[in-house]
Formats: C-alpha cells, structure tokens, sequence
C-alpha cells in the first residue's frame, strides 16, 4: 500500500471531502474522520476510516485537534474561507506546530476572490467553471451529471491527487504545503480537454458536435424492450461494423462525417436498434471491434462478467 504509515484527519463534510479521504483509506493512509458532536455525518464512503468526535468551538477541542495536528501527515478541511482561522486551527498555527503537514483548504469557489464566501453544490461550481453550459444536448438544458464533476472529479480527486503531490515534494524539501482544492477550478482543470480542443472538435453550437450527442455514431439509443445501448463508433472501421450489425448499407448512408446530414442518419440508426433487443444487440456486437455496449443499470453493473472478473484466476 503506497500510502503506508500516513496518517490523515480529515474534517467530516459533504461528498468531496470524505471521497478525498476514502481514496487516501484505500491506498493505505491511516484516516481519522473528525466528527461535530450532536450532527450526524452523512459519510457514505467511509472505508478504512477511524472516526473521533471533537468539539472545536470548544478549547480543550482545539487543543486535541492541534495535537492530532502534530501527529499527522495531512488534514483536510471543508469549510469556507476563516473559518479555521477563527478556531485558531487555520494553517499559519497548525503548519508551525507541524511544518510537515499538507494542509488540503477543499472549497468550492477557493480561498480568494469575490465569489469565496458564496454557498453553493456541484451543481453552481460547474456552472461557474463553464463546464456546465457544455453538457447538454441541442435544444436542450445545461444538465449535471450528477454531481459528479466538482464534488468527486474536480474536488475529492482533484484533492488527493494534491495530497500525494505535496508528499512526494516533501520527500525533497521536508516541508509541507497548502493545497487550495477548490471545485470550480478543479472541475474546469478535468474539462481541459473540452477548452483546448474546443475549434477542432467542439466548434459547433453544444449538442451538435462529435461527442456531445450530435453524431449518431456516438450517442445512447433505446431498444425494443425499453433499456438502452451506448454506441462510441468513431473510427471508420468500427462505424462500418455498427452498419453492418444493424443491417444498414453504408453505401447507401450519407459520409459518415457530413454533418448535415447527421440527424437524418441518427433517424436511420435509431429506428434499426428500436427492432432489437438490448440482449440481442449485445449479442450482434459482441467482437472486439465493435463499439456498442449496453447500458448497465445500478444493480446490473455487479453482475456482469467482466466487472466479475477476478485477475488472480487468469493463467
């Protein structure tokens, strides 16, 4: 376990923070969760997590946190801006007892800026970011996935990814660091591809483009019993294996890449896997050059026999 013998608090909160820890937990790092007493913590991704209750309105509270502070490799905190400084646990105090520790300031709009005391959820951070005005389909409206974009990618991850940085710094300078972790700038770092690559594949209005549901050769298509299929045939040979699956002549198609007549098209192919099942287009594209896989549901996903696979049984 390449995290071994770090040890980590990290402040109970919502969704990025205890995904920051779990991830920590998972790779060996000895993690503390500290609780607020008489407030449930909602953590669902406790695993390989300790849990300590600690009063840090309370002196004698802030005195056994500073004493975990010295203890520990790494802490992350949640909260807004100050409102460690105003504990008397922000990091010019926590970080002179213990100069080695990373201190992870996980935030949703970061430390400075006029936005910094502002609440908000995944879904305001993407919006801020940019990202969020890209996901969605043409005539439709900006829809988060979730909130999985600033609270788990560009806000736990983004924050144990700056973890393990700052440990490996440390090695070298025997210092630690202040990780500024916050979601509107970490979810716009994990959409860097949807920036740059914005004149060369993103050039048209959202919804229109190649992966944002404007090809018909990379989009999700109901079946004849009602479930769904994810098609991801880019490259001109796994298009013509989509075609002849479906019992399309390509011949007969437009170019594959003449946008105008994408629609056209996607009526074409969405109307051939409406006849079928999700089974039997399972079945149809079950070679390694085809680019069709269905759409597992929640309690599916477990059961299938890829994601069943245990590696220690293969020759």
């Amino acid at each position: 376990m390449a995290l071994k013998g770090i040890k980590v608090l990290e402040l109970a909160g919502l969704a990025p923070s205890p995904f920051a820890g779990m991830i920590l937990a998972d790779f060996g790092a000895k993690v503390i969760r500290v609780d607020k007493p008489h407030m449930p913590t909602l953590d669902t991704m406790a695993r390989g997590k300790r849990s300590i209750c600690v009063d840090m309105k309370n002196p004698h509270g802030v005195q056994l946190l500073r004493k975990l502070s010295k203890q520990s490799d790494v802490l992350i905190e949640p909260f807004r801006p100050g409102v460690m400084e105003k504990l008397q646990l922000g990091p010019d105090v926590l970080m002179r007892d213990n100069p080695g520790l990373v201190y992870v300031r996980l935030s949703g709009y970061g430390q400075t800026g006029p936005y910094k005391m502002k609440a908000g959820h995944d879904i305001n951070y993407i919006a801020t970011s940019g990202v969020l005005s890209m996901l969605k389909r043409k005539d439709g409206k900006p829809t988060p996935p979730i909130n999985l974009v600033a609270d788990f990618a560009g806000g736990g991850l983004m924050a144990a990814f700056g973890v393990v940085t700052a440990l490996l710094e440390r090695q070298k300078s025997g210092k630690g660091q202040v990780i500024d972790a916050n979601m509107v700038e970490g979810s716009a770092y994990v959409a860097s591809f949807l920036f740059t690559a914005k004149q060369r594949l993103f050039s048209n209005e959202v919804g229109e483009n190649m992966l944002d549901s404007g090809a018909p050769f990379y989009d999700t298509y109901e079946t004849k019993d009602g479930k769904y299929v994810s098609v991801g045939a880019i490259e001109p040979k796994f298009y013509a294996n989509l075609l002849r699956g479906l019992k399309l002549d390509q011949e007969a198609m437009p170019h594959q890449m003449d946008v105008d007549e994408w629609p056209n098209m996607k009526k074409i192919i969405s109307d051939s896997i409406l006849s079928y099942t999700r089974d039997e287009l399972t079945e149809i594209f079950s070679g390694d050059d085809d680019c069709v896989m269905p759409v597992l549901t929640h309690a599916e996903a477990p059961q299938n026999s890829h994601n069943k696979y245990d590696i220690s049984s293969s020759s």
